[in-house]
């Protein structure tokens, strides 16, 4: 009855109230197109995603996290979500885990660069053609630099922070991946690190850490155990064993 409904109502309005509709669904469109971000968390609140909340939670307390979980199971996505809010500071208001009150310094850090550009740059970005489509508004992105020899992949990204609504800077993302071996990953200090898949090395993993030491930073780790009872499965398992229930701090 309801479709019915609105297909009379429809054919009652006039060509200028058609016309005004159409544009107002235009700018809806538009609106979720290029502000993704908004629409994210309330994904969250729906049901079904307790772990992934606790995941957020988890980020007020400590430094070093990990969602370790299955294919297909919302890892990186959740990690994506939680660094695309502290890269602008536009926080949801329900959000439960950790904040920052200044610009930041962040990685997100991928197997190779062609994952990490599929993957990651795509989530936070959108497509190659159509940059500011992704989880970090369109609005928000100042500048990006290409990466050297690998086509469409971008190297930094340069976006606006708000504190409580006011403007305060550019935080300065990153794009790495394993593939550059444990050097590229040393020398300036983060504010937030991303490491999707298990690190292939545990020094890759151990430089990230100090990374994060002078700035009371984070560091997101979201795989599923491939590789077996590795060091930095350990580092999170002691005993190879998951939490009572599947989730929660060791």
């Amino acid at each position: 009855m309801s479709k019915s409904l609105t297909k009379v109502n429809l054919l009652k309005l006039s060509d200028d109230e058609l016309l005004e509709l159409a544009q107002s669904l235009n700018v809806l469109d538009e609106k979720k197109r290029y502000n993704l971000q908004e629409f994210i968390y309330p994904q969250f609140l729906t049901g079904g995603y307790e772990k992934h909340i606790a995941f957020f939670e988890a980020g007020k307390t400590y430094k070093e996290r990990a969602l370790i979980a299955g294919n297909r199971t919302g890892k990186t996505y959740s990690a994506l979500a939680e660094m695309s809010y502290h890269l602008n500071g536009k926080y949801p208001k329900e959000w439960p885990g950790k904040t920052f009150n200044k610009p930041i310094k962040a990685w997100a850090v991928g197997k190779t660069h062609e994952t990490t550009r599929d993957i990651l740059q795509k989530y936070l970005l959108g497509s190659r053609y159509d940059i500011g489509s992704g989880m970090i508004p369109k609005e928000d992105i100042e500048r990006t630099t290409t990466k050297p020899g690998i086509p469409d992949a971008i190297q930094d990204v340069y976006i606006k922070h708000y504190t409580k609504g006011v403007y305060d800077g550019y935080s300065e993302l990153s794009f790495k991946s394993y593939v550059q071996g444990v050097e590229a990953f040393m020398g300036t200090a983060q504010d937030v690190i991303h490491l999707d898949e298990e690190p292939s090395e545990r020094r890759i993993y151990d430089e990230c850490l100090t990374r994060t030491m002078t700035t009371k930073g984070s560091i997101m780790c979201t795989f599923t155990p491939l590789l077996g009872l590795s060091e930095v499965v350990l580092s999170f398992l002691p005993g190879g064993k998951f939490p009572i229930g599947g989730m929660g701090p060791v």
